[in-house]
């Protein structure tokens, strides 16, 4: 995919589990954005938190550009008890800030259609890179309970791996594998994907609706 369209002019606000994605497209000349703000990744079991530190972010983000991308799901931040949500929070602050188009950071890499495909009829539990590079943040307050009631429903855990992570950690930190692995109670893979998905989806932000 050849990227004609330039980011500068944006600051982008992301969540930290996209790190490594979103520094690749900085780092290979796709992404020229101003400004890349992150919060902390797997905040969205920990709304108020989560709350606090995308609205100091975007006010930050102001002050490098007029143009705010926030790469944030519609489903990342979801508060049962009261009526608030991810775009009322953006609504909110206020300026140009525009959200990307999909429901979660899974989406934003593999839409549905793929990973039904991938699928092949099997419970998959899909990880994003970060899920698995920061394990220790995103799963720090689930117990050995909570952990037996969510992943061996699922016949196994893919990875959606982009950058070649999973043979990294392998050779690396293969024990970043094993524990995992052993604490969801069911194997975790990689599954290949390109970026082109979420480059797209970025590109979105820029070019439609006049932001270009």
């Amino acid at each position: 995919m050849t990227n004609k369209v330039s980011f500068k002019g944006y600051t982008i606000v992301a969540c930290g589990t996209l790190r490594r994605e979103l520094n690749h497209l900085r780092d290979t000349g796709f992404l020229d954005a101003d400004k890349i703000l992150y919060t902390t990744p797997g905040l969205h079991e920990h709304l108020d938190e989560f709350e606090r530190q995308l609205r100091k972010q975007l006010e930050t983000a102001k002050k490098y550009s007029k143009k705010i991308i926030a790469i944030y799901g519609s489903k990342c931040y979801l508060d049962p008890i009261n009526p608030l949500d991810i775009d009322t929070i953006i609504e909110d602050i206020g300026g140009d800030i525009r959200r990307v188009n999909a429901t979660t950071c899974i989406d934003m890499l593999a839409d549905e259609q793929e990973r039904d495909k991938a699928a092949s009829g099997k419970k998959i539990y899909w990880l994003p890179l970060g899920w698995v590079e920061y394990q220790k943040i995103v799963f720090k307050d689930w117990d050995a309970g909570l952990a037996n009631e969510t992943f061996p429903k699922n016949d196994k855990a893919l990875m959606l791996d982009a950058l070649g992570a999973f043979e990294e950690f392998s050779i690396n930190s293969p024990e970043k594998v094993l524990e995992f692995s052993d604490w969801m109670g069911i194997a975790l893979e990689p599954y290949e994907i390109t970026l082109d998905r979420f480059k797209d989806i970025l590109l979105e932000c820029v070019t439609k609706n006049g932001y270009e």
